[in-house]
């Protein structure tokens, strides 16, 4: 089996959590009544689409990351490190749908996969160029 396939099925989880925010920013949008193209609203609106704007600017970063990481280094181990990112992006919607310092516990855990990728990549890249 290609170990790719593992890299694939997080991604494609990232990308439901992703869809998890939309559709909740676009009930949200429904329930308080707010008319496009405004963003504006109540600050339980507004947190719904922060969530949503935030989980964008992350996945921009965590899947080119998840696949640099997955092709230098391991496809097993970005697998097993980014299953982490999905449930605690969908934890950080849901606990900042409640109230903003519900979502920093999971901010914090979803950060980590990203350093992880971008700087295993770089080192894992400098370190295939010095052998050659």
């Amino acid at each position: 089996m290609d170990p790719y396939i593992y890299v694939a099925i997080v991604s494609a989880l990232a990308l439901l959590a992703y869809y998890f925010t939309l559709l909740m920013a676009g009930l949200a949008r429904g329930r308080f009544q707010i008319i496009p193209p405004s963003h504006s609203g109540p600050p339980e609106y507004e947190r719904h689409v922060r969530a949503h704007q935030n989980t964008l600017e992350h996945l921009v970063l965590f899947l080119p990351g998840l696949w640099l990481f997955a092709y230098v280094v391991s496809p097993y181990w970005a697998a097993g490190i980014g299953l982490i990112w999905p449930f605690m992006r969908v934890g950080y919607a849901l606990g900042y749908h409640k109230a903003p310092e519900k979502r920093l516990l999971w901010l914090y855990a979803s950060m980590p996969p990203i350093y992880i990728f971008i700087l295993g990549t770089l080192i894992g890249g400098i370190v295939q160029l010095v052998r050659g």
